[in-house]
């Protein structure tokens, strides 16, 4: 007869679950056993450190909209998942979570390696958090759990002591009080709006002239309905960072990402629009959008309690954003005045002259806007893209262009450093037919991401397409924080804390069997992305970029600037090198030199002069 460790792992194989990222630790040897006994059916993914294990399996569930699977050991390994599962809880991801634990008899002893798990998990995995007692239970724990995963889009945790992993199992609880009985499978439905609540929201759109849409992570899979409703309304589109790709960029009236690591056009759009569609986002930053009273409002989310808690708007829809804008769409007049499209389209094409003109300024010795220009152009049709906390991220919001059936994803809520290249790996197994890019910077490198390419090396041969790419900025700064302290509080950068040690990225891929390329002239940018994106085994690209490039958000305040000024006077060790590339980026937003057309074709003549 199976043991209740079997019975775990052919129940998450009977919910369709293909494969576990984990590291293995005696708490959890039955179901390593488990799952070395079911090697054909499932995959167990032995990654550096457990909370690879939870950004792997939230990464998964992003990219494929399955469910996502972790396992850890108890103690310390049940410890370390913790911050990959509050990824996922904070972007509304469905992952299961399962760790080990001692075994009954020594539960409540102070045993080696005995936490109260309950405790810690209680938060994260508030839905659905159980440890196993009887091997009757096992079968409706693991149905409730992983449909509770699924149908809220949260973190959900299942416990199971050592002992209980080796006993008998029970496949069929006895037909009697205090037993329970359950299944698999879940059919998830569509949430569509009430007739009469949709005629109002049609009616504050109708109103509308200057009509702005904000989507998020929400509208993926629902392209084609927010472009339909777009074009009835003549509406711009912004889009919030978890939700970069979910309409492609080469729509003259999307204007890009929003907030500090957005557009000028689409702050500008905020700035100036009269009524307001958000689909599918908790964007959580107030000041980015229309100041209240100056727009109507109307917001569509699968999650009521998320509605008319960012912006005051007086129509709020409960509903899946694919579902809700089919519905809506028949309500809504079709707008024939261009006006405003065409207003947008302008503020758009002279944001991306100002972003070509800044990408274009001399760095020292590259500037880390021209890397994913560089990019831009090269990108191929399927990519994955993955991107870390940090300065990085923020050139690649603003200046790559997504296409359809590109995938983009980062951690949204929790921002954590340290997600991009587990990310990155999970999407590789998750589609390894397609090449992925994890965009990253030294910090979170050596953070975690160094250890995790020995986690590609150990698997990449599985891999169809091969290319893995892990892109580094390598600036030897904690750059992001420091000009947060430099913006935000008016403190200059305290080297102890900012300097980071410099580390060989493309010498250590190499070590591993890779190809590593290590670029410090800006006009090599070109041949070594097409290098790293055209390799017959995953790359690294190390880029020496400069510190000093000022990170300016579309509309600078003047507590930023005066804040600034401080960081500046107080004694930044950077402060020279700082202010001149400053005063270049606020040049260049006021007098752009280049049309961002113009520049492609400039660099493609030098390209063909090389």
């Amino acid at each position: 007869m199976a043991t209740v460790s079997v019975f775990v792992i052919d129940r998450l194989i009977a919910w369709g679950v293909k494969r576990i990222y984990g590291y293995p630790g005696d708490g959890i040897n039955g179901l390593i056993a488990a799952l070395h006994e079911r090697e054909d059916q499932i995959e167990f993914i032995q990654v550096r450190h457990e909370e690879q294990a939870a950004f792997m399996a939230c990464a998964h569930a992003k990219f494929t909209g399955e469910l996502g699977v972790c396992l850890g050991t108890s103690g310390p390994g049940a410890i370390h998942l913790l911050n990959g599962l509050y990824d996922a809880k904070n972007d509304h991801t469905p992952v299961l979570a399962i760790a080990g634990q001692s075994a009954t008899t020594a539960m409540g002893s102070e045993y080696l390696q005995e936490v109260d798990l309950h405790s810690l998990f209680k938060d994260v995995a508030s839905e659905y958090l159980v440890t196993l007692m009887s091997p009757a239970q096992a079968r409706h724990a693991i149905d409730r759990a992983v449909r509770g995963a699924l149908s809220e889009r949260t973190v959900t945790a299942l416990i199971v002591p050592k002992d209980l992993q080796e006993e008998k199992a029970v496949e069929q609880p006895p037909h009697a009080m205090n037993y329970a009985a359950s299944s698999t499978g879940l059919a998830i439905g569509r949430i569509i709006p009430h007739d009469a609540d949709l005629g109002r929201a049609a009616e504050v759109l109708n109103a509308g002239s200057k009509v702005a849409m904000l989507i998020g992570a929400g509208t993926l899979g629902a392209e084609e309905q927010a472009i339909a409703v777009a074009d009835k309304l003549q509406a711009g589109c912004a889009k919030a960072l978890l939700g970069k790709a979910a309409l492609p960029d080469d729509l003259p009236w999307v204007t890009g990402t929003i907030g500090l690591l957005g557009t000028k056009a689409s702050s500008d759009m905020m700035m100036q629009c009269d009524t307001l569609l958000m689909v599918g986002t908790n964007f959580p930053y107030a000041q980015f959008l229309p100041k209240e009273g100056q727009a109507r409002g109307v917001q569509i989310d699968v999650n009521g309690s998320r509605l008319g808690v960012r912006y005051p708007t007086e129509v709020n829809l409960q509903g899946t954003a694919r579902d809700a804008l089919e519905a809506l769409l028949p309500l809504l007049e079709q707008k024939t005045d261009t006006s405003w499209r065409e207003t947008i389209a302008k503020s758009r094409d002279k944001a991306e002259d100002v972003n070509a003109t800044r990408a274009a300024i001399k760095g020292d010795p590259v500037n880390p806007e021209d890397v994913f220009v560089e990019l831009n152009r090269r990108l191929p049709d399927n990519m994955i893209l993955t991107a870390d906390a940090g300065t990085s991220t923020n050139w690649s919001a603003r200046h790559l262009q997504m296409r359809r059936g590109m995938k983009w994803s980062l951690s949204g809520g929790l921002a954590t450093m340290g997600s991009a290249v587990p990310y990155a790996i999970a999407a590789k197994f998750a589609f390894p037919d397609r090449p992925a890019i994890a965009i990253t910077g030294d910090g979170a490198m050596q953070m975690n991401g160094l250890n995790e390419l020995i986690t590609a090396a150990h698997y990449w041969k599985r891999w169809s397409d091969p290319r893995l790419v892990v892109y580094v900025a390598n600036n030897r700064d904690l750059n992001q924080v420091t000009w947060e302290m430099r913006i935000e509080s008016g403190v200059p950068k305290f080297p102890e804390s900012q300097d980071l040690p410099d580390f060989p990225y493309a010498e250590y891929a190499r070590l591993l069997g890779f190809v590593g390329v290590r670029v410090d002239r800006a006009e090599d940018l070109g041949a070594a992305w097409e290098r790293v994106l055209s390799a017959d085994r995953p790359a690294v690209l190390e880029v020496l970029v400069d510190p000093n490039i000022s990170m300016l958000p579309a509309h600078v305040t003047r507590e930023q600037a005066v804040s600034f000024g401080k960081a500046m006077i107080k004694g930044d060790p950077d402060a020279r090198p700082t202010i001149v590339q400053s005063v270049k980026g606020v040049l260049a937003g006021l007098f752009p030199t280049r049309k961002a057309h113009e520049s492609e074709s400039h660099e493609a003549k030098q390209k063909s002069e090389r």
